[in-house]
């Protein structure tokens, strides 16, 4: 493509993007009655000695004395806003693997995403950046950050499309500006993905916040239904193509799903811990893409199998008295999704699925 085009196309897609937000500009004011932020969970590490403030004092990066001091980390970072006439039950959306609260915030083309689109809908609305992640990127353990280059190892996982070729009818803008905005909404742990300080965290928040409803995205997914069994506070679950740790009762524990390039494993927990997962409606969507038999692809393979055991679950949590919803997005007629169906051109669609969801199990209220 030469300079010329590059220009054309990228003048085009900003003025989408000033038409897109004029049109927001027109609508009616959300109202917010209160906003902030905070933090919750995390772990305080103490070095060993006695802090010295006249010889370790000052700032030396080549050479700190840590002596007797303390490092906070491991916490979530947690923005909420409180509209006017909110409803009784909040949402609380947690990000997927690589991800941050960006994911539920503006779309890479401008549009409003599911934040302001519930918030519209009268719910408080409470923003995850789980702990090593964004803006909770202290952690007590240390890392070794890459920069490797894989936006199209992405491209394929998220279901786009192919190397760099868009999947047909995908929902997704194709010009270059929105293509750069969510590559560039990717951002990287700053310490090892530990389940047990990012489920101990979100169940914190619900201990703070009270009762509400839990929205997860991906990699959350498996981390959300852990949650739910560390607290009774959260109501219901509404999980976006949930992608691994699926919990089955011990001894009810399905073989793994081999595809390309990997093998998809369950955990198992004890029964009575499992019940815990039937006391709360859950609904899972999953976009299009999909393949239902093995194909070469592995970035389609994984959510081929993803797929499969989340209908394991959804059978296996009904038979033992819940209630899980699982909504494959093109069976319904709904077509072109990606792996971000909630930020995709027709999220007003997807997000009209949730909140009748919602109402009817009585969350909405």
């Amino acid at each position: 493509m030469n300079k010329t085009s590059l220009r054309f196309l990228f003048g085009l897609a900003g003025l989408t993007l000033f038409i897109s937000s004029q049109v927001y500009a027109q609508r009616k004011p959300i109202v917010i009655q209160d906003q902030g932020s905070f933090t919750v969970g995390g772990t305080v590490v103490t070095s060993p000695g006695t802090f010295d403030p006249i010889n370790h004092g000052a700032f030396n990066p080549t050479n700190q004395s840590t002596e007797g001091q303390t490092l906070h980390g491991d916490h979530a970072y947690v923005f909420y806003q409180i509209p006017e006439n909110t409803k009784k039950l909040p949402l609380v959306f947690w990000h997927g693997y690589g991800q941050f609260s960006k994911t539920w915030e503006t779309t890479p083309d401008g549009r409003e995403g599911f934040q302001n689109i519930f918030l519209r809908k009268d719910y408080s609305v409470y923003l995850i950046d789980q702990p090593r992640r964004g803006r909770a990127g202290r952690s007590t353990v240390p890392m070794t950050i890459s920069a490797n280059t894989d936006d199209q190892l992405w491209f394929g996982i998220f279901r786009l499309g192919v190397g760099t070729e868009f999947y047909p009818g995908v929902q997704f803008p194709k010009d270059a500006v929105s293509f750069d905005q969510y590559f560039r909404q990717i951002t990287p742990d700053t310490g090892p993905i530990d389940f047990n300080i990012n489920t101990a965290a979100v169940s914190a928040l619900f201990e703070k916040i009270g009762n509400g409803i839990l929205v997860t995205h991906s990699h959350s997914g498996g981390q959300g239904w852990m949650t739910a069994l560390k607290t009774d506070k959260i109501k219901g679950i509404v999980a976006y193509e949930p992608g691994s740790n699926f919990i089955f009762p011990e001894g009810s524990v399905p073989e793994p799903i081999s595809y390309v390039g990997g093998t998809l494993r369950a955990l198992g927990v004890s029964m009575e811990e499992f019940k815990k997962l039937t006391k709360i409606p859950i609904i899972i969507y999953y976009g299009d893409y999909i393949p239902t038999e093995p194909v070469e692809n592995p970035a389609q393979e994984q959510w081929r199998a993803a797929l499969q055991m989340a209908k394991l679950w959804t059978k296996t949590v009904n038979e033992n008295g819940g209630d899980v919803t699982i909504v494959h997005l093109p069976e319904i007629g709904i077509k072109g999704n990606t792996h971000f169906p909630f930020s995709d051109l027709n999220n007003l669609e997807i997000a009209e699925l949730m909140s009748n969801w919602l109402i009817k199990k009585g969350l909405g209220n």
